[in-house]
Parts: C-alpha cells; structure tokens; sequence
C-alpha cells in the first residue's frame, strides 16, 4: 500500500511521503490563495478546486485551513467563518445547511499513544461525519472518529469527544447532550 492508501484507510502512516507532501502543498497554497480572494466567484473557484466534493451555495471564510482538501466533503449551503482548521487525512464529511462558527477545528488525524511509533511520526486518522442542519458553536473541537447526527448544534468552546445522535444540542469539555430539539424547533 502507498502511504495516502494506508493514510486514508485509517493505517499508521508517514505523513513526509512525497505524494502526500506534494498533495500538502497543493493545499497550502490554495488556503492561501482563498485567504486573499476579494469576491464570491474567486473564491467558490477556489473552493471548488480545494474540496473533494462541494454542493451549491459554499462559502469558505478567511484563515480556512486543510491538510489536504480533497478528503473533505460539504453540502449544500455550508459556511465557515474566520479560523476553521480541518485536518482531513481521512474523509471528513459534512451535510446540507451546515455553519461553522469562528476558529473552530474538525480533527480527523490523529496520533499513536505508543512513544516509539509517535517520536518516529508515524500518525492515523480516523474519519469525521457531520449530519445535515448543524451549527458547531465558535472555537470548538470535533476530535477524530466523531459523527454527529442531523439538526445538532454544539455549543461554544466544546470539545466533542464521542458521536452524539440528531436533535441535540450538545456543549462542554467533554461535550455531553444538555438539550433536546424538536425536529420542528424554530428557536
């Protein structure tokens, strides 16, 4: 196996590969161009190019960043605000009508807890999957091998540990389910 098929399996992996820098750098320089993109139609060019699957109506805020870009999947009317860091060695997948609030992080990598294989930086991931309807409160962590259900909402300053079902709001450090939501809520 090359070292993006262990990468995207969920494998330890050496992250230095040369495809999968070269895939880093194509990335990089994308985020950056997007951070310089003055209007709507540079920067839905930009995103189209950077993600690996885009729906209608995206919108990808200033200081958008990516390991890669091409794991990551959005729906339809998907908004980042500034800061949004998602770390996407492995699939991280988000649904329809989805907002993201400022300096929020969605981590699919990971790292070993073994010392010996973590100091030879070997790392894995572990996919993330975002239902449709939710709204990640600012400055909150989706840890890897998260899913949240539809219509969740997660408080701001949350680090989301464990998948959580749909129609919750969910806050905390651990996040834990503080609310439920009717599915009609309009509130």
């Amino acid at each position: 196996m090359t070292e993006k098929e262990k990468m995207l399996s969920g494998q330890l992996y050496t992250a230095s590969d040369a495809q999968l820098a070269e895939e880093h750098a194509r990335a990089m320089r994308l985020c950056a161009e997007l951070s310089k993109a003055l209007t709507d139609g540079e920067r839905e060019r930009i995103s189209r190019e950077l993600l690996g699957k885009c729906g209608k109506n995206v919108c990808l805020g200033m200081g958008f960043y990516c390991d890669y870009g091409c794991n990551i999947e959005v729906g339809d009317n998907f908004y980042t605000n500034y800061g949004v860091c998602i770390l996407d060695v492995c699939r991280v997948k988000i649904g329809d009508n989805c907002l993201i609030a400022p300096q929020v992080g969605i981590y699919a990598a990971t790292h070993p807890l073994d010392r010996a294989k973590r100091t030879a930086f070997l790392e894995y991931g572990k996919p993330v999957t975002i239902g449709n309807d939710c709204w990640i409160g600012g400055h909150s962590v989706i840890n890897p091998g998260v899913t949240l259900g539809d219509n969740v909402v997660v408080g701001s300053g949350s680090v989301v540990t464990k998948s959580f079902p749909s129609n919750v709001v969910i806050a905390g450090n651990p996040a834990k389910i503080i609310r439920y939501l009717d599915k009609d809520e309009n509130k």
